[in-house]
């Protein structure tokens, strides 16, 4: 989920406290999430300070953050928060020079001992369509480059791909859309009380089944710009 920096959509109201429990109350494994604010964030957030921190106190155990942007004094960038321990992070710089910051937060996870880690990787890509499809093609090179062939991977976030090119951009990496996979088309998340536009996605690569779940209009049209994205994932069985 586009947390928009814990504001709602018109930015009037400050709603991460209610966002929180909207969260808790799906209960899910792993929460991937974009525009978060980090430990300066806005004056009217200031006494819950880091945002990730503060989502994730005493629900997800591990949690990581990879910083993006930083103006006037406040940054902000994605999170994922995990019941699993993270074992290593990493956030890469997806930036286009002239263009608003954008990265991935690269997590590997560890689950049983006799398992292959979870690779799990948060993104926000940019506004522009030539600009993302080089971070596209930079995420599956960061892919090829660091996530083991029998390692399950999840990536997930806010693609910004209203044309819906990115099925095919990240095709060579192996990933696909749980969403499309199951209706046929991507889900409509923008903007959050009347979706239209098919911004954001899940996306897995070696994982046994992927099953979209779905979330209710209430209370999520009123704590983004954005509507979240839920799934149930089924990893593969160690032989």
């Amino acid at each position: 989920m586009n947390i928009h920096k814990g504001y709602n959509a018109f930015n009037n109201r400050f709603v991460l406290h209610e966002l929180r429990e909207a969260v808790r109350a799906e209960q899910s494994d792993l929460v991937f999430l974009q525009e978060v604010s980090g430990e300066s964030g806005p004056a009217h957030a200031a006494s819950v300070g880091a945002q990730y921190e503060f989502l994730a106190d005493q629900i997800w155990s591990d949690h990581a953050y990879g910083r993006n942007a930083v103006a006037q004094g406040q940054d902000h960038g994605n999170a994922v928060l995990s019941r699993f321990p993270v074992r290593h992070s990493h956030n890469h710089d997806m930036s286009i020079q002239g263009s608003e910051p954008r990265g991935m937060l690269h997590c590997a996870l560890t689950l049983d001992a006799d398992e292959p880690e979870l690779h799990v990787m948060c993104v926000h890509l940019g506004l522009s369509e030539a600009h993302r499809a080089r971070q596209m093609a930079s995420l599956c090179e960061t892919v090829k480059r660091e996530v083991p062939a029998d390692s399950p991977l999840v990536v997930a976030g806010d693609f910004n791909d209203w044309r819906s090119r990115a099925d095919a951009a990240l095709a060579p990496a192996g990933l696909k859309e749980v969403f499309r996979g199951a209706f046929g088309h991507h889900a409509r998340t923008f903007p959050a009380r009347w979706p239209w536009l098919r911004l954001d996605r899940i996306y897995t690569r070696g994982v046994a089944a992927a099953r979209p779940l779905p979330l209710p209009h209430t209370p999520w049209a009123h704590l983004s710009d954005h509507a979240p994205l839920a799934a149930e994932i089924d990893l593969p069985e160690t032989p």
